[in-house]
């Protein structure tokens, strides 16, 4: 898969002084890449720096600049995550699990404040922003990606909400109510949903393990202690409950 976020003006080197929405994007990158620098779109002296020891960190010149190759360089953490896999005989189900941990493992995190950064514009069709809550975005992109490589129809189509892709899943008779044993013909790969009231769904991520009384999960815009709106994707496990149901893909 392709995504605009990887895209780099054509025939473009940035250096300083130069202002504009690309350098914000290299500001981004920089910060993953733990290179702390302010994101405002301003290449100024700071941003060189960190330039430059990105630059230092791949035995390329310290000239300060950022073309086409360079910021490549710096995305190269989005493009493996996007990276197509042969579907070979997997299921669709196994092969979401593949893509949730492919992206997992370049740890896709938010960046310059609460839900901002391009890992959430990857998630959110190019939005960010404090209210732009992106689990959904995340499972549901997971889920393109799988069906895109399997070939086969999207089970429930894009979304950034948990009602929506809720109501998707009975609409399409693939919605399993919450219980406290394992949901019945619920698999890995599929979909749970954290209920808040009986119309209202504040949660949601891919199944990765199911145990007697937990589950495994990857799920994104949350962090270690099981926030809704946390910072990353990451594994958590969690209790069986009433209150968590869930989306079969299969």
């Amino acid at each position: 898969m392709t995504n605009k976020e990887l895209d780099f003006p054509a025939q473009t080197t940035l250096q300083r002084p130069t202002k504009s929405a690309p350098v914000r994007r290299i500001q981004e990158w920089l910060c993953f890449h733990g290179l702390r620098t302010s994101i405002d779109g301003d290449f100024g002296p700071s941003t060189q720096r960190q330039v430059n020891a990105f630059r230092a960190k791949h035995d390329l010149p310290r000239n300060g600049k950022v073309d086409a190759a360079l910021f490549s360089r710096l995305c190269a953490p989005m493009r493996r995550a996007l990276a197509d896999r042969p579907a070979g005989f997997k299921t669709l189900n196994q092969l979401a699990v593949l893509y949730a941990r492919q992206h997992l493992k370049e740890h896709p995190v938010e960046i310059g404040g609460d839900n901002l950064g391009p890992w959430v514009r990857l998630y959110c069709r190019g939005k960010d922003g404090p209210r732009y809550y992106w689990c959904a975005g995340f499972a549901t992109f997971i889920v393109e990606q799988a069906a895109s490589t399997a070939g086969v129809a999207l089970p429930v189509s894009r979304t950034l909400s948990c009602d929506n892709l809720a109501n998707q899943a009975k609409r399409r008779g693939r919605f399993v109510s919450g219980g406290t044993r394992p949901p019945q013909g619920i698999q890995p790969g599929d979909l749970f949903l954290m209920r808040k009231t009986a119309e209202d769904w504040v949660h949601t991520g891919l199944v990765l393990a199911l145990h007697e009384e937990t589950f495994d999960t990857i799920e994104g815009n949350t962090n270690d202690d099981g926030a809704r709106n946390g910072y990353e994707v990451c594994i958590r496990n969690r209790a069986y409950r009433k209150t968590v149901d869930s989306a079969r893909i299969s």
